[in-house]
C-alpha cells in the first residue's frame, strides 16, 4: 500500500527515495531559515558517510511530516498492518540511537510495501559500507515505487509530532553535519519503551507504548 509519506517523496541521485517536502514550524532560533536546513545535502568525502548524512536528514523529515503523530498512532492502535506508523516508529529510533530496532521496523514497513523504508534501509546499509545489501534494497525500493498500490490515508490530528524547536534543532544538527539526536526528556521517551523479547538477530526489540504519542506531544 502506498502511504502518505511515500507519496511525499521523490527520488535523488543515487535512486533513493527521501522525503521532497516538510511543513515549516517556526524556527527555535533568531535566523534559522528552513529553506537552508532542508537543502540537499553537499557531496561528502566518502560513500558511507555521505548516507549517514542522507539518512540522517530523511528520517529527520519523516518525524516532521504532519502526518507523522496519526501515523504513530495507528500502529499502536490500530488492527491492521500500518507501514506508515513504522516509518515513523523507526525514524524515531533511529535519531534516538536504536539503530537495530530502527532497521528492525523499517524492514517491517517495507514488507507492508512502503518503499520510504526501503530506500532508509539502503541508505542504512551503505553507512555501514555493507553495499551489497544497499543495492539490494534500492532495488526493492524502486520496484515498490513502481507497483501500483491503493492509497491509504491516514486521518486524525495532524499535530506535529515534536515540537517545532526540536525538529529545527535536529534539522540544525544535519545541515551541519552533527549527529541527530534527541533532547533529553523526549530521549527518555524512547528509552524507556517496552521491549520484545531477545531476538536472535536485532536483541531486545523496542515495542510502542499505548501512550507514545501522548508522551512525545505533551508539553514539558
Amino acid at each position: 500500500m502506498t502511504t502518505e509519506h511515500d507519496r511525499a517523496l521523490h527520488p535523488n541521485m543515487t535512486g533513493v527515495h527521501l522525503p521532497a517536502r516538510a511543513p515549516r514550524p517556526q524556527p527555535g532560533g533568531a535566523g534559522v531559515s528552513w529553506d537552508r536546513l532542508l537543502a540537499a545535502p553537499n557531496p561528502l568525502s566518502s560513500d558511507h558517510r555521505q548516507a549517514a548524512h542522507e539518512l540522517d536528514l530523511a528520517a529527520s523529515l519523516v518525524l516532521a511530516m504532519p502526518s507523522a503523530a496519526a501515523s504513530l498512532a495507528l500502529l499502536v492502535d490500530g488492527e491492521q498492518i500500518h507501514p506508515e506508523g513504522a516509518l515513523v516508529l523507526g525514524a524515531l529510533l533511529y535519531v534516538a540511537g536504536h539503530r537495530d530496532g530502527a532497521q528492525f521496523w523499517w524492514q517491517f514497513a517495507a514488507g507492508g510495501g512502503s518503499y520510504t523504508s526501503a530506500s532508509f534501509l539502503s541508505l542504512l546499509h551503505r553507512s555501514l559500507g555493507e553495499f551489497l545489501d544497499a543495492e539490494v534494497w534500492r532495488q526493492q525500493a524502486e520496484a515498490l515505487a513502481a507497483t501500483p498500490r491503493a492509497p491509504q490515508r491516514v486521518l486524525g490530528s495532524t499535530r506535529a509530532l515534536l515540537p517545532a524547536k526540536v525538529l529545527t534543532d535536529i534539522l540544525a544538527r544535519c545541515h551541519y553535519g552533527l549527529d541527530v539526536k534527541l533532547p533529553p526528556r523526549l530521549a527518555a521517551v524512547i528509552h524507556q519503551l517496552p521491549v520484545a523479547g531477545d531476538d536472535p538477530e536485532y536483541g531486545e526489540l523496542p515495542q510502542p507504548s499505548a501512550t507514545l504519542v501522548r508522551d512525545l506531544t505533551r508539553e514539558p
